[in-house]
């Protein structure tokens, strides 16, 4: 496998609330390496969830992914000789994830480690490659030229196709574990309800059992309310975003927010 993906990033101002959440529901791992008053890092056993606090200037929710492969300059020459509109820079040394920030040709920004490198700490605990009973198992980005972007993460990353139902213009791409969903973004979409700018669009978790995890998140709340998810799907233009994600991801069987509006679609393991 030349390619993994192996974290996803969001920011918030509730970062240390947002680490809790994903532990207590869906049974995520904080690293023992973080730390104080840094980013808060939750894992499944293979992908990593950096929650980073929000500073002056950025954005709130989902941020980037990271790709983890066995050789960055292949990389390197792949997008330098293919795709000359996707650049690449160091990152901060305080930055622990990966040693190098880079982006699509649309734009769409992801970390980039190698598995090898000295520069890259393994902040995921026990990060085996084998994820428990209820992991991240999609994460999807909205973007302009979709079947472009397929063609780059195949090419560069060497993540496999997979095929849609007829009528699908959704991409989907794996690394094994994780599946990659490249949406097509269009202004269209979005008639009586809040735009959404082409960036991450959803993390899609898979569990052992949806009333399992509804049963586990009623008791947490009951337990501590601050941990209680963000409203999703009310209202006339609530329900058309719901509508509108249940419609461009077939693998969401339910979908919820978390407490800092980041959107969520889960599915049974089959």
């Amino acid at each position: 496998m030349f390619a993994k993906i192996n974290h996803v990033a969001a920011c918030s101002e509730k970062y240390a609330l947002l680490g809790k959440f994903y532990e207590t529901v869906f049974g995520m791992k904080t690293s023992p390496k973080l730390r104080s008053g840094r980013a808060v890092t939750v894992g499944d056993g293979y992908v990593g969830f950096n929650i980073n606090p929000r500073k002056a200037g950025r954005g709130a929710g989902l941020d980037h992914f990271g790709i983890q492969v066995a050789s960055m300059e292949t990389v390197y020459d792949r997008m330098r000789s293919k795709y000359p509109g996707a650049h690449w820079i160091d990152r901060p040394s305080t930055r622990p994830f990966a040693a190098v920030t880079a982006n699509d040709p649309d734009g769409n920004v992801f970390d980039l480690s190698q598995a090898d490198s000295k520069n890259l700490a393994h902040v995921y605990t026990e990060n085996t490659g084998d994820a428990q009973s209820r992991y991240i198992s999609h994460i999807a980005i909205r973007t302009v030229h979709p079947d472009e972007m397929a063609r780059f993460y195949t090419d560069v990353f060497e993540l496999t196709p997979q095929n849609a139902a007829a009528g699908d213009p959704n991409h989907y791409l794996t690394d094994g574990h994780v599946t990659l969903v490249i949406i097509p973004w269009d202004i269209r979409n979005y008639v009586q309800q809040n735009i959404l700018l082409p960036s991450i669009d959803h993390i899609g978790f898979t569990v052992e059992s949806i009333d399992k995890l509804k049963a586990d998140l009623e008791e947490a709340v009951d337990i501590n309310p601050v941990l209680n998810p963000v409203p999703f799907g009310r209202g006339k233009e609530g329900g058309n975003r719901l509508a509108l994600l249940k419609k461009q991801c077939p693998y969401g069987e339910f979908f919820m927010s978390d407490p800092d509006y980041t959107l969520l679609a889960v599915r049974e393991r089959q």
